[in-house]
């Protein structure tokens, strides 16, 4: 899919995305991801349906498959990591691989990191300035060093401090389409006992509302978080109110969460 140009929500559709995290030290364990949370609240608040993340090793092929995979399904793919100064930062070449375009040194980029750097630039520092011909820049107010935009795919550092000010500086930018609205009820019940009533309710607003249970252990006790999602109030009024009269009917203390 392509990326939008303005700058205004759209209500009128759904708008997508997906993340791509890359990085061996996510998978090994060593590195604890704090990006996916940030991208998914971010993007909810925008009117973004996250819906897909994955997580790769620094490997070439790998890359390269999920971006093709991912950029061809959503209106915006992020990725994290793998843009900084080492051998095994290799985005860049991969995501120039993906879209089939040379990966070139970018002169903004080139321009930016002289002027942070001046005569301790080196090659290393200098591979920061790579992005495939024809990307734009990702502002970096934190360490200058710039993320790149290509077509429909956003790539961002995977600091997250500096992910998170990138990704700032791209969201005026991003178009949504209409929010996605959420209420929650927590009821003394086991899953099984509620699970015809929910699936009751989710058939009756079919795709107008979206209804996911989840178990929680809490003081001793057990009870299902029901969280109900819709673009539309009066929707998720209703699916809220028919919820939580059917939990009362099994005989469960049913409270809204904020």
């Amino acid at each position: 899919m392509s990326e939008d140009t303005a700058s205004s929500a759209r209500p009128d559709r759904i708008v997508t995305a997906a993340v791509l995290l890359i990085g061996n030290e996510i998978l090994s364990g060593r590195t604890k991801d704090a990006n996916l949370g940030y991208i998914a609240q971010r993007c909810t608040e925008l009117g973004i349906r996250l819906i897909e993340a994955r997580v790769v090793a620094d490997d070439e092929a790998a890359i390269v498959e999920a971006v093709n995979a991912l950029r061809a399904r959503v209106n915006y793919l992020f990725t994290t990591g793998g843009i900084g100064p080492t051998h095994d930062d290799i985005t860049a070449d991969c995501i120039a691989k993906a879209v089939g375009r040379p990966l070139i040194e970018h002169p903004e980029a080139r321009a930016l990191l002289d002027a942070h750097y001046g005569d301790k630039i080196n090659p290393a520092r200098l591979r920061m300035a790579r992005t495939p011909e024809g990307a734009a820049l990702i502002e970096n107010p934190v360490s200058t060093a710039p993320g790149f935009r290509i077509e429909n795919v956003h790539v961002l550092a995977g600091i997250p401090t500096i992910m998170q000010a990138m990704f700032e500086s791209l969201a005026p930018g991003l178009v949504g389409g209409a929010p996605l609205l959420s209420r929650a009820l927590e009821v003394d019940l086991p899953e099984s006992v509620i699970a015809g009533v929910l699936t009751d309710a989710q058939a009756a607003f079919a795709e107008t509302l979206d209804i996911g249970s989840y178990p929680f252990a809490r003081g001793g006790g057990f009870g299902v978080s029901v969280v109900l999602r819709s673009t539309d109030g009066d929707t998720l009024q209703r699916g809220l109110d028919t919820v939580a009269n059917g939990l009362r009917g099994l005989g469960g203390t049913v409270e809204e969460r904020v």
